[in-house]
């Protein structure tokens, strides 16, 4: 577990991207305002990324290159992603990162045979957070 602020966040960055060197899928999971799309903002900029990062939480999705893709499964949850064919935006290269994913998710990428981290979040104080990272 990593305890980070903010602006401490590379090192976390450069752990998931040597988990999953050639892309791959990071479930977010965490508490509401535990800090999911602050972490994707991060994992943006440590990518290079110059577009502002927004949480998809009414679209979905949003695209950032052909390298970062970001989900949010708050409001639709995995049945409305999944029939929304959705899960075939995962077989494109680079990273994709899955706010509210859960154990459904998670069992149906293993079971796809897709590459993924979890990364659960906690707020551990007011300036930072928990970090836990798990192969799915």
């Amino acid at each position: 577990m990593m305890k980070l602020s903010q602006s401490e966040l590379a090192p976390l960055c450069e752990r998931l991207i040597a988990e999953l060197p050639n892309g791959g899928i990071v479930v977010l999971q965490g508490d509401l305002a535990s800090g999911k799309t602050t972490f994707t903002q991060a994992f943006a900029d440590y990518l290079g990324v110059d577009d502002a990062v927004t949480s998809p939480t009414f679209s979905l999705q949003q695209c950032y290159g052909k390298q970062l893709y970001h989900y949010d499964l708050y409001n639709y949850g995995f049945e409305k992603f999944l029939s929304l064919g959705m899960m075939e935006e995962l077989e494109h290269e680079g990273y994709h990162l899955i706010e509210w994913g859960d154990e459904t998710l998670i069992g149906w990428l293993k079971r796809a045979g897709m590459e993924s981290v979890i990364l659960k979040i906690t707020k551990c104080d007011d300036e930072s957070r928990c970090y836990e990272v798990q192969r799915a």
